[in-house]
C-alpha cells in the first residue's frame, strides 16, 4: 500500500502554498512514493554495525602548526599606504560626518 496519496500531496501543496493541478499531483504522488520506497530499502539494509557517514571516502583536515612568523615593522606596513598618520592607515570616511 502506497504511503503517498494524492490527498496527501494536495495537503502538502496547501501547506507549502503551491498551487498544483491534477497532472502535477499525479506526477508528484508517483515521485514522492518512489522516494519513500527507496528510503525504506536503505533503512532495511542499514545496521548498527555500519557507522553513518557523510562522505564515502574517509577525509581528514590537515593543519599546520599555528606559530607566529616574522612580523613586519610599522614602517614596512605603512610604506606603500596612500595616506597614513604615522601609526595607522588613513582612509576616506564612508559613513558621513555623523560617525
Amino acid at each position: 500500500m502506497s504511503e503517498i496519496t494524492p490527498e496527501l500531496v494536495r495537503h502538502l501543496g496547501v501547506l507549502a502554498r503551491i498551487q498544483l493541478d491534477d497532472e502535477e499531483v499525479t506526477q508528484l504522488t508517483a515521485d514522492l512514493d518512489a522516494i519513500v520506497e527507496n528510503i525504506a530499502k536503505v533503512s532495511e539494509v542499514a545496521s548498527d554495525d555500519v557507522p553513518a557517514t557523510s562522505h564515502p571516502i574517509p577525509m581528514q583536515n590537515v593543519f599546520r602548526e599555528d606559530s607566529p612568523g616574522d612580523m613586519l615593522t610599522l614602517d614596512q606596513v605603512l610604506q606603500n599606504a596612500p595616506d597614513s598618520d604615522g601609526e595607522r592607515f588613513r582612509v576616506t570616511a564612508i559613513l558621513g560626518e555623523e560617525q
